[in-house]
């Protein structure tokens, strides 16, 4: 991906740096949507597992948001039983 001399001067950026926050910003995004779980989503942005949820703060992410919101669908379901 090329990313222009100006986006990088405006972020202090390198262009390695910058695609690897990219890489970082992609993997929570998608994991905030759940189209990637937490290990795939790690995966993507080059950290382990632990390293990536731990990190989802800076972002303002709740980390196991997916995980809670099945556990609440599986309570749900068994109550109407």
């Amino acid at each position: 991906m090329e990313i222009p001399a100006s986006v990088l001067e405006a972020t202090n950026a390198d262009a390695t740096t910058f695609a690897g926050e990219l890489r970082i910003l992609a993997a929570v995004k998608f994991y905030e949507m759940a189209r990637l779980s937490s290990s795939k989503a790690a995966e993507l942005a080059g950290m382990s597992r632990v390293e990536f949820l731990l990190n989802l703060g800076k972002y303002q992410v709740f980390p196991l948001a997916q995980e809670l919101q099945e556990l609440e669908v599986e309570n749900v379901s068994s109550y109407k039983n």
